[in-house]
């Protein structure tokens, strides 16, 4: 009679249950213990895949294309005898299926503000899988660490303008687990308020003073001019 089988161990060729649209993945499956022949039957959502019978004690390998969100499992692998009509399950196996993020969008409540104001500004990839890391740059410089969301909603980073530098320009940088994800957004710029009411105080100042000279000229008139005209007569 053959051996006793144990329970089949299911594993992943490689490295990482973190895998792209259309990848191809092998699993593993084998029991330590317990005599061959054995077979063993893949079985994906409790529906079988594929068998395979193994002679020996070398594990029964099992090559998949993950080609759709269906396809990441759960995967759990059966092994037994011919002989018997006993069979021993093993431990479950999850794919993680990961998506290319798409472009970043970096924004603000509002693009106007004065010195001495604080601000926000948000970014947020719509479209990628979790989890995914933001980075905050004003020009080429970083001026935020890592921010990595585990939720589908934006990074948020806030900001004291000081001075005319700290309008802008600001951007975000995006990426996640795909290979090669990372993504640039827009850009930003915010418009000082101060400045623009400065330039606006300097004209209505300039404005006014020509007015003042005007209705003082104005005002000097009979002064000057019917003291002449009586001394004339």
């Amino acid at each position: 009679f053959p051996g006793i089988l144990s329970n089949p161990k299911l594993v992943l060729v490689q490295r990482s249950l973190n895998v792209v649209m259309n990848q191809n993945v092998t699993l593993s499956c084998c029991s330590a213990s317990g005599s061959p022949p054995v077979r063993y039957t893949l079985f994906k959502h409790n529906q079988q895949v594929s068998s395979l019978n193994r002679s020996d004690s070398t594990p029964a390998l099992f090559t998949l294309t993950i080609s759709s969100a269906s396809d990441v499992g759960p995967y759990k692998c059966k092994a037994e005898h011919n002989t018997s009509s006993d069979g021993k399950y093993s431990n479950s196996l999850n794919f993680t299926l990961i998506e290319p993020i798409s472009k970043p969008v970096l924004s603000s409540p509002t693009s106007h503000t004065a010195k001495g104001q604080n601000v926000t500004l948000s970014c947020f990839a719509e479209n990628g899988s979790l989890p995914i890391t933001y980075v905050f740059f004003k020009g080429k410089q970083s001026i935020s660490p890592p921010k990595m969301m585990h939720e589908r909603e934006a990074a948020v980073i806030f900001l004291f303008v000081n001075s005319s530098t700290d309008s802008g320009t600001y951007k975000c940088k995006a990426n996640n687990s795909f290979p090669n994800s990372m993504k640039y957004s827009n850009s930003f710029n915010f418009t000082l308020a101060e400045e623009r009411s400065h330039s606006q105080a300097l004209i209505i100042s300039l404005g006014l003073i020509l007015l003042l000279l005007v209705i003082g000229f104005a005002l000097a008139i009979p002064f000057f001019i019917i003291p002449s005209y009586k001394a004339s007569e």
